[in-house]
């Protein structure tokens, strides 16, 4: 039994989850329920067992000094509540941890009783995978369910994907089977620059979370660090020739696969969702909303303290060790909406 005490009553709660290891390549997913945490000043009010679920071997805990005294931080699953203001205030229920060792079924189980206990109407776990995508083309998210009713309400892909998967394909599929709505929103990260941290997409998942939610979401630096992130590897791109040419090829596959979304529909819509960012509330910035094209100003990426990040691996090389690659960009958008990456060599950047 589940008792939650010292949580208020939530309106139209929706569930956010990522989870750090196999579908987190670039961590753009964890980094962004942390932005949302972190902007809207979560509290956790509940934490997983750590012993249930985590291989201590593989996920080590760590010690640290608090006041001279020594204190552990054990690798666990943590669940936050954030209340969204405005005119129409709702609660999400962020949830952020390690993708666990052992007992997913288990795992699942214990996230769907927090979920029914706070009458979430909702599960949206995000997650990122390594893709044949040029790091100078806007990241491709794909929304996906296995519902088939909320597809079509939504404007989602239904999911046909067959194959290795990871957590955030389990928790889909138990939302699925226990009737609760869910959605996994897939980011498509380069392969040849996987190291963390990948701002660029975390900031294109916020951004499809805010149109699937109808959201504001804060996004304070991100979209600076998003342009200083992209300076970087075209920088380091530029003093390699085997990279720089094959970052051309990609593109060249890129945009010709996209030429048939260059309609006169597609452009609308594009457009009605600028025109939605631009529509800023009172003390937010006019470029909070900012796409991750890079025609701007360039900061240094905060989270690492480097001008630019480490330098993208050959495409010889296939990337750091286990790195898997798709055959194409145009395959990389159409299997982004799969519940995971393509085979089980395909790791994320935690290898």
């Amino acid at each position: 039994m589940i008792e939650l005490e010292g949580v208020p009553e939530l309106i139209d709660p929706v569930m956010v989850a990522a989870f750090e290891g196999w579908n987190d390549a670039g961590d753009a997913a964890s980094t962004a329920v942390a932005h949302l945490d972190r902007q809207w000043k979560g509290e956790v009010f509940a934490a997983l067992d750590a012993e249930d679920y985590y291989d201590f071997q593989v996920n080590r805990p760590t010690v640290w000094l608090d006041g001279g005294v020594r204190k552990i931080t054990w690798p666990t699953t943590r669940l936050s509540v954030v209340r969204i203001g405005g005119d129409k205030p709702r609660d999400l229920v962020l949830v952020r941890g390690i993708e666990p060792s052992m007992r997913w079924r288990s795992f699942c189980n214990e996230i769907l009783g927090f979920a029914h206990e706070l009458g979430v109407e909702m599960v949206v776990v995000l997650g990122a995978l390594l893709g044949d995508t040029p790091h100078t083309r806007p990241v491709p998210v794909s929304g996906v369910t296995s519902d088939p009713d909320l597809a079509r309400a939504m404007d989602l892909e239904e999911t046909r994907y067959e194959g290795p998967t990871g957590i955030v394909g389990i928790l889909q599929e138990a939302c699925t089977h226990a009737g609760v709505p869910a959605v996994s929103l897939w980011a498509a990260v380069p392969h040849y620059v996987s190291q963390p941290p990948n701002p660029k997409a975390t900031l294109a998942l916020l951004n499809r979370l805010e149109d699937l939610l109808g959201l504001r979401i804060p996004l304070g630096e991100l979209p600076e660090d998003a342009r200083a992130w992209q300076l970087g590897v075209d920088q380091l791109a530029a003093e390699d020739s085997e990279v720089a040419e094959y970052v051309q090829t990609l593109e060249e596959a890129r945009d010709t696969a996209e030429l048939p979304e260059a309609s006169g529909e597609a452009i609308a819509r594009e457009f009605e969702r600028y025109l939605r960012r631009r529509d800023v509330g009172p003390g937010q910035a006019p470029n909070a909303h900012a796409t991750e094209s890079g025609d701007a100003s360039y900061l240094r990426d905060t989270s690492s303290g480097r001008t630019r990040p480490p330098k993208p691996a050959r495409p010889d090389t296939g990337g750091e060790p286990g790195a898997g690659r798709q055959s194409s960009a145009d395959k990389a958008n159409a299997d982004s909406d799969d519940d995971g990456p393509q085979d089980s060599s395909e790791e994320s950047s935690e290898d």
